[in-house]
């Protein structure tokens, strides 16, 4: 690489690159590869968990007082209560890689007091290399990233991915995509959300939605589409997106009507996610914890454990009392007295229209008998 780049970048692909080795030899013998799952049609295997701890060993060797979020181990390596944490997803497209489908990818994120501000993610089968720091430009290998620049949804081919774990409803993913499909060129689903999240970045994509992803899934993705000049958010548009299991991202133009499509979404989803049952994954409290860290570590209220209201909700009030029906209103003439019993008086009967004569009618001719007037 030829542009000077930040230290900790330099570690991050260190990192991505030895967990990239050994996902690339694991998939010449993965039929004797040991599958575990960690819940309906989420499944983990012996390399995630080597190319995981590589990444671990690669990071806090260089960093030792840096805090860790794994998909496999959670917070359970690093510091507790550090400012800086390592969000990481040592395999985002475990099923791909498993039935040998070459879409998958290592990630990895900076977060300094709950922003991210170095991100990698690294393509084993193509050596793609996605990175970038904050305020310095995302790149793909030594290629400055441009997202697309597209203005119109329907010109525009979009990203997504489905709902594949116990609890997500689908038939609501369904009218999403519904909705979407109808108004855009084509969608696109090949199940690794960081490398959708880089596509956006590089312009192969114009936009991406999708529900149920966890920070490691989205983290290095989203400051790669913000360095190359795309948007990011919830579905309702809000920067918050992390920990909020939903995302939208795009160009500019293509990210506003997106949101304008799946707004009316977002709210159902929160609510609905807060009444399911524990999700399969063993991360969950690892998650949550998470989530307090960074959000301590930014000086907000710790608030991951407890679920929030709903965004603008307002506490209830009393149901204002049915407003009195009026009466029309009628102005009556001063020599007719009103009605003894209270209702309106009978209104008079018009007489006759009276002609007056030689008075001009509006026509914009003079009054009979009168001479018109001299021409000058």
């Amino acid at each position: 690489m030829s542009q000077s780049l930040h230290p900790m970048l330099n570690i991050a692909i260190k990192a991505a690159r030895a967990a990239g080795a050994i996902i690339n030899r694991g998939s010449q013998d993965l039929d004797i590869l040991k599958i575990s799952s960690k819940g309906p049609n989420d499944f983990v295997s012996e390399v995630d968990q080597m190319a995981e701890q590589a990444i671990i060993e690669t990071l806090l060797t260089a960093y030792p007082g840096h805090g860790i979020l794994a998909e496999e181990s959670g917070r359970e390596h690093g510091a507790k209560h550090s400012e800086f944490t390592w969000i990481i997803d040592p395999l985002d497209g475990t099923t791909n890689f498993l039935h040998g489908f070459p879409v998958y990818a290592v990630s990895i994120a900076l977060a300094f007091r709950g922003k991210v501000e170095q991100a990698v993610v690294y393509d084993p089968n193509r050596n793609d290399l996605f990175y970038a720091s904050r305020g310095r430009g995302a790149f793909l290998n030594d290629k400055r990233l441009r997202v697309s620049k597209r203005t119109r949804l329907a010109d525009s081919l979009i990203g997504t991915g489905f709902p594949f774990r116990k609890g997500d409803n689908f038939q609501r993913y369904l009218k999403m995509f519904e909705t979407v499909m109808a108004s855009c060129a084509g969608v696109r689903r090949p199940g690794a959300a960081a490398l959708d999240l880089c596509y956006v970045a590089a312009g192969w994509y114009d936009g991406f939605f999708e529900t149920g992803l966890n920070p490691w899934d989205i983290a290095a993705g989203s400051l790669i589409i913000t360095e190359a000049g795309g948007l990011v958010g919830n579905f309702t548009g809000d920067a918050d997106f992390l920990y909020q299991r939903e995302v939208v991202a795009g160009n500019p133009k293509v990210y506003a009507q997106l949101v304008a499509l799946l707004s009316p979404y977002s709210k159902a989803i929160k609510a609905d996610e807060a009444g399911d049952a524990a999700p399969a994954s063993g991360n969950t409290g690892a998650l949550a914890a998470a989530a307090t860290a960074l959000a301590v570590a930014a000086g907000q209220p710790a608030s991951a454990g407890t679920p929030a209201p709903d965004d603008g909700a307002a506490p209830a009030e009393p149901a204002p009392a049915a407003e009195r029906v009026r009466q029309p209103v009628r102005i009556r003439k001063a020599d007719v007295p009103p009605a003894a019993d209270g209702g309106d008086a009978p209104r008079p009967p018009r007489g006759p229209r009276v002609d007056h004569g030689d008075r001009p009618r509006h026509t914009g001719k003079p009054a009979p008998g009168r001479p018109l007037p001299p021409k000058r």
